[in-house]
């Protein structure tokens, strides 16, 4: 007899896209105490099980706070939210919000700037050595699917040689998205232009430099934002 297969992970997830793009658009105010569990369930056709399932990733999330019971309250995801939104602030429709990509691209700059300067002051020979590699890997990458993988190892490793967590689980974070939509993030557009700056910045980690790489580091980033045109 053949098996049935498990459906309800499929409609956890759509019940989570549906009520996180109310929640996202404002249909449900922060401090608006949601539909009751089983009016929200039969509003959407789905089970309860596959309802909770969606509500527990909602409270991941920080987008909802259940209390007095089952009683659920949509939260301000602005202040509450988890990393996690981001995610599907940026691909929640076929197009993505230009000022959400442009926050992203303007933080990403921030953000390597500073693992480069990190990784200038912390990384030993191996880390250096490993990170040069990848900068000559990218410069000898055949095509923009192979020098986008290569560039996120890149930035991976100069993040690992930062010895800071919380810039390695940001980038860990952001991976799916990253290569799922990478339509969306064309950094490496004729990335035989960038290649010398990556040698450069890996040069300038391994000698050390802090500022240097920073420098480097920060307009790099730059130039793949101006290449996503935001």
């Amino acid at each position: 007899m053949a098996s049935v297969p498990n459906t309800r992970p499929v409609v956890a997830e759509r019940v989570l896209g549906t009520l996180l793009e109310r929640l996202l658009a404002g249909a449900y105010s922060p401090g608006v105490r949601l539909p009751a569990q089983r009016a929200l369930a039969a509003e959407l056709g789905v089970t309860m099980t596959a309802l909770r399932e969606a509500l527990k990733r909602l409270q991941q999330m920080g987008l909802i706070e259940v209390r007095h019971g089952n009683a659920m309250w949509a939260t301000d995801w602005r202040e509450c939210g988890a990393l996690d939104v981001l995610t599907h602030l940026l691909v929640r429709r076929d197009r993505p919000d230009p000022r959400v990509l442009g926050d992203i691209l303007e933080a990403r700059c921030y953000m390597l700037r500073e693992l480069a300067g990190l990784a200038a002051a912390r990384a030993g020979t191996e880390r250096a050595a490993r990170i040069s590699e990848l900068a000559a890997a990218l410069a000898a990458a055949p095509d923009a699917t192979t020098a986008t993988l290569t560039d996120f190892a890149f930035f991976t490793e100069v993040a690992r040689a930062a010895e800071n967590i919380v810039f390695l689980l940001i980038l860990n974070s952001i991976r799916s998205v990253y290569f799922e939509r990478a339509e969306l993030f064309p950094v490496v557009a004729s990335h035989e232009q960038l290649a010398p700056m990556y040698v450069s910045l890996a040069g300038a980690i391994a000698a050390g430099e802090v500022e240097t790489a920073r420098g480097i580091a920060w307009d790099l980033a730059c130039r793949q934002r101006e290449r996503v045109g935001v």
